[in-house]
């Protein structure tokens, strides 16, 4: 038998069904479409210059950008109407520290859910048998928790941000030709980002799974158990308190009442015995 079926009839697939090792699952795919959505987008916008003079006119300006969005770096040339000369303009904006490090948090995510998903199913016992690898899942699960949060706000700020500077409108202003009245600038083509949307509205649910996973790497972890043990101490030593308690209670009351009725036992047969004086008086008689 090969190695990668030794492995699979080792392993029990039956821990994907609870929620361990279900949201690790989750968070694998989730992490594929957040840096998938983000890091292979391209995308571009077409403006058009007509001039005065159709000759100087250019209809079709093609300006494309991609991840990781340094937009500072986009060049293209625009006519100024005013002969054959051509203007060099650059878009404004440099997103790509926001978004390099969204993907970057998004890659490290999925191989380590990977990895986490692995261990779960084939190596379940090594897994629990000390209390390290539950802590070290903890830690790492708290920390992805954060990168995520922190990720996913600054990419959606940084895709406001490539979002004006890809404007149509925000890139006529910078052209000359566009601020004079006579010449007729317009968009023919704009971006389309429903992909880059897509990818922020993942990082936040990548968020969201992580932090929700938080509770459950916990249970699995030595401090779950040491605090389940400290609640339950007390509890046992009050029940057990209690139980004394009511056992020298029924004991008093059965000793008090067997005390009672032999106190009482007395009186009633001196209750019920007869006179013996006027038997005797009959006798004599």
């Amino acid at each position: 038998m090969d190695p990668v079926s030794q492995l699979a009839s080792a392993g029990t697939f039956r821990v994907l069904k609870e929620p361990l090792a279900f949201l690790r699952a989750l968070e694998l795919l989730f992490a594929i479409f957040a840096f998938a959505t983000c890091g292979g987008y391209s995308g571009g916008l077409r403006l058009s210059v007509d001039c005065v003079n159709k000759t100087e006119s250019n209809l079709s300006i093609d300006i494309a950008f991609a991840y990781p969005f340094r937009l500072h770096q986009v060049t293209f040339e625009v006519p100024t109407c005013e002969g054959k000369e051509r203007q060099k303009l650059a878009l404004i904006g440099d997103s790509s520290s926001s978004a390099e490090f969204f993907v970057t948090v998004a890659v490290f995510a999925f191989l380590y859910s990977l990895a986490a998903t692995v261990v779960y199913i084939f190596f379940q016992n090594k897994y629990r048998e000390n209390n390290r690898g539950p802590l070290i899942d903890f830690i790492v699960t708290v920390v992805f928790s954060f990168l995520w949060l922190v990720g996913s706000s600054a990419w959606a700020k940084g895709l406001s941000d490539v979002k004006v500077a890809t404007d149509p409108k925000e890139v006529l202003l910078l052209m000359s030709a566009c601020k004079q009245p006579s010449n007729k600038c317009m968009a023919i083509h704009s971006p389309v980002m429903s992909s880059l949307n897509t990818s922020v509205v993942f990082g936040f649910l990548n968020f969201i799974l992580w932090a929700g996973n938080i509770w459950f790497v916990f249970k699995e972890t030595g401090w779950h158990s040491s605090g389940q043990r400290y609640l339950s101490d007390p509890m046992e030593k009050h029940s057990s308190s209690y139980n004394q308690g009511g056992y020298n209670q029924d004991s008093y009351g059965s000793s008090s009442g067997y005390s009672q009725q032999a106190s009482l036992g007395p009186s009633s047969d001196e209750f019920g015995q007869q006179p013996t004086g006027p038997t005797s008086f009959t006798n004599q008689i």
